[in-house]
C-alpha cells in the first residue's frame, strides 16, 4: 500500500427532527443532510506494526482507542484479513464538537482509502455498515452528498441533490455536549417540527427557497438560554445579511446560512470573521 490521501467534507443538517427515545437507549431522529466542502485531509500509510494515529496541532487522549482504529479493525475483521501496520494523519480544518460531523467524516474518508487500497470490490453499502459499528452518523458521511437519514442516522434514502449554492457556517466559541441535549429533548414537549416531506419535494423540484423554508433543527429548542441567545445571535446576522434561512447544525453549536450566490456571501463572512474566528464559506459536495 503506497501513500494514500483523500479528503473528509463535513456535513450540515438542513433538516433534523428527533421522533422519540428507542426501546435501545438511542434515538429515532429523521433528518436530511448534506456533505459541504469544508474539509479535513486523511492519510494513510503502511508502515511498521499496529496503528498509529497522529493528528496535526492535537494532543491524543492516553489510553481511549480512537475511532480511527475501532474502524479499521472492524474494516480488516469484514474482509477477513489481519490488519497491517498503519500510519494514519489528520489535518484538521473542520471545527471539533461542531454540529459538523468532522470526526465521523475523518473516520469515513479512512474507510474508504481502506476500501480503495485492499477491497475496491465492497460494495458502498457494506461500507457503511462497517462505519455504523464506530458512529450513527458514518454511514452518511462514507455516502456523502444529499439524504435522507432516518433510525439512528444508518437507513439512508438518496435525495436530488441541492442546486447551487453557498453556506456560511460559524461556530461559537464554546462546545455543546450531545448526549446533554439529548437528554433536555427527551424531558422536553418539541414543537415546531421541520417539514422534512416539503423539503424533499423542493429537493425535486430544485426549488432552493423552498428547501430553505423547511430548514429546521428541534435540538434549537432545548439549548441553554445563554447557548441559545449565541445561535440567535448569528442567525439573525446570517438574516438581515441576505441569508435564505439559517438554523443550527447537528447537535450545535455551528449556525449556517444558505445563500443563492456567492457574491452574497461577502458581507456576512467580513461581520462574522469580526467576532467569531471559526467561520468558513462552502458549497455542497455531491456523493461519492
Amino acid at each position: 500500500m503506497e501513500r494514500m490521501t483523500q479528503q473528509a467534507p463535513a456535513k450540515v443538517n438542513l433538516a433534523l427532527d428527533i421522533l422519540g427515545r428507542r426501546p435501545d437507549g438511542y434515538h429515532e431522529m429523521r433528518m436530511v443532510m448534506q456533505t459541504v466542502s469544508l474539509c479535513d485531509t486523511v492519510t494513510v500509510e503502511k508502515r511498521g506494526e499496529g496503528f498509529s494515529l497522529y493528528i496535526e496541532g492535537f494532543e491524543l487522549p492516553l489510553g481511549k482507542k480512537p475511532l480511527e482504529q475501532r474502524a479499521t479493525e472492524a474494516f480488516f475483521a469484514a474482509i477477513g484479513r489481519p490488519m497491517p501496520g498503519l500510519s494514519v494523519t489528520l489535518k484538521k480544518r473542520t471545527p471539533a464538537y461542531a454540529g459538523l460531523g468532522g470526526g465521523s467524516a475523518d473516520v469515513a474518508a479512512l474507510l474508504r482509502l481502506l476500501r480503495e487500497a485492499y477491497c475496491p470490490e465492497m460494495p458502498g453499502e457494506e461500507l457503511e455498515r462497517i462505519g455504523f459499528q464506530v458512529g450513527s452518523d458514518m454511514p452518511f458521511c462514507v455516502r456523502g452528498g444529499t439524504a435522507l437519514a432516518e433510525g439512528r442516522g444508518e437507513i439512508l434514502t438518496d435525495l436530488p441533490p441541492l442546486p447551487p449554492c453557498w453556506f456560511i457556517l460559524c461556530k461559537p466559541d464554546f462546545d455543546i455536549p450531545t448526549p446533554s441535549l439529548f437528554a433536555k429533548a427527551d424531558g422536553a414537549e418539541l414543537k415546531d417540527h421541520p417539514d422534512i416531506g416539503s423539503m424533499t419535494a423542493a429537493l425535486e423540484q430544485r426549488d432552493l427557497a423552498g428547501v430553505a423554508r423547511r430548514m429546521g433543527n428541534v435540538f434549537e429548542k432545548v439549548l441553554q438560554p445563554e447557548a441559545r441567545r449565541e445561535v440567535a445571535y448569528i442567525q439573525e446576522v446570517l438574516l438581515r445579511c441576505g441569508a435564505l434561512n439559517a438554523v443550527m447544525s447537528g447537535s450545535g453549536p455551528t449556525v449556517f446560512g444558505l445563500f443563492g450566490r456567492r457574491e452574497e456571501t461577502e458581507w456576512p463572512l467580513e461581520v462574522l470573521r469580526r467576532k467569531y474566528k471559526q467561520t468558513f464559506l462552502a458549497e455542497p459536495v455531491k456523493k461519492f
